[in-house]
């Protein structure tokens, strides 16, 4: 690789991670501000929790929609295109998000962000994955996760330091400065060459869906994202609620808890890369993380009397076992052909995050049959369980040749 040819590859990796990083900012500040922002536009308290659903429900439904929207723009039009319209987007909406006063407006709102939000990680994925050599694309995808994923705790600092509607303004400014930056970045050269192949069906989900082994692949590379959200979004999320079943001698910080797992995560994110060059393995590496989530999950679940400081070891530790995101959906690239890569990586992880719905319902059922703990514990195995089988049923795709389309 010549040194013009490498130095367009570092200035794609450093957009592609300043972006995530601002996405991961802009995706968990309503979660973060969402009590004071709504103290502010005049929220009863008794309303606060089903006003918050109803917002937080509305940017997943975003996401849903963004990643069928922006996974076949990818690869009907191209990745860079994505990038730079799903940052716009969801920079403006953010903007936006500083001025409302009240939830109706607040809920359309994060909806339009969330449509937003849902390109970038894919995008980037596919855009790093197709840009480096084979053997090291690892390291490119590692550190677009690794870094942007530091972007919940420059979230958590600045609710602290400013009020809500700053950070709104401070999110949705980053994303404006980092389209700046995008003088440069180029297009994936596997792309080029499948715009070139006009027989080539780019960026249909008939085509993903008309065949029952891609179905099946698809469906295995959901399955192995499933106990990532469930370990941020209930176990982390509802840690006060966990902590008073657990016997805590005081109030578990929700708040702290989602910083400290992600910091795990970005820690986990750069360790999961690194390993999977050094084993030339994925899927390996993706099973030491099921092992790690279990062993730290259950060893919190099974904490008497947690106090602050071991639930924050723990957060950390639970963190770095859901680590793998971008091994997770760099595997979810890697099974498929140029013509569906970009559509499968933006779609499979806003799918992932829309599977905590469904596992909050069962989690929700067990709660009420057995109780907060024994709930947890049995909806963590039967996810966990799920995603070492579905890992089985997927090739190994480290150092796979991307050159290939689906027909």
């Amino acid at each position: 690789m010549d040194s013009n040819s490498n130095k367009n590859t570092w200035l794609l990796i450093t957009v592609a991670s300043l972006g995530y990083f601002v996405d991961i900012y802009d995706l968990i500040i309503f979660s973060i501000v969402r009590v004071r922002s709504f103290q502010d536009i005049g929220v009863p308290e008794e309303l606060m929790r089903v006003k918050g659903e109803f917002v937080l429900n509305m940017q997943m439904g975003g996401l849903l929609l963004g990643g069928l929207i922006w996974g076949v723009i990818a690869d009907k039009y191209g990745r860079i295109k994505v990038l730079f319209g799903s940052i716009l987007l969801y920079s403006l909406a953010n903007i936006y998000n500083g001025f409302v006063h009240d939830v109706t407006t607040y809920g359309i709102v994060r909806f339009i962000a969330g449509i937003g939000l849902a390109g970038e990680l894919g995008a980037g994925i596919t855009l790093v994955s197709e840009s480096m050599h084979r053997s090291k694309r690892g390291y490119g995808t590692m550190l677009v996760a690794g870094v942007g994923v530091l972007g919940a705790i420059l979230a958590y600092f600045v609710s602290e330091w400013f009020d809500w509607r700053t950070a709104y303004f401070v999110g949705g400014g980053m994303g404006i400065l980092l389209l700046m930056m995008r003088v440069g970045t180029f297009e994936s050269g596997l792309f080029a060459q499948a715009v070139e192949s006009k027989h080539v069906q780019k960026g249909s989900l008939k085509l993903l869906l008309s065949n029952p082994d891609r179905i099946k692949r698809y469906l295995y590379c959901l399955g192995i994202g499933l106990p990532i959200w469930f370990v941020v979004g209930v176990l982390v999320t509802q840690a006060p609620e966990i902590g008073v079943a657990l016997g805590a001698p005081t109030t578990l910080s929700a708040g702290k808890g989602v910083m400290f797992t992600y910091l795990g995560i970005s820690v986990g994110d750069f360790m999961a890369g690194l390993l999977s060059q050094w084993l030339r393995s994925r899927k390996k590496v993706v099973f030491l993380c099921q092992v790690l989530i279990l062993i730290s999950s259950l060893w919190y679940l099974n904490s008497q009397g947690i106090d602050e400081s071991k639930f924050m070891f723990l957060a950390f530790f639970m963190g770095i076992g859901v680590g793998y995101w971008a091994t997770f959906v760099t595997i979810a690239a890697e099974q498929f052909g140029t013509n569906l890569r970009a559509t499968v990586a933006t779609t499979a992880p806003n799918f992932v995050r829309g599977a905590l719905i469904p596992s909050t319902l069962l989690y929700g059922y067990f709660v009420g049959l057995w109780g907060i703990i024994p709930a947890a514990i049995v909806t963590l195995l039967l996810l966990t369980g799920i995603a070492i089988f579905a890992l089985t049923q997927l090739e190994e795709s480290f150092d796979k040749d991307l050159n290939y389309y689906e027909e």
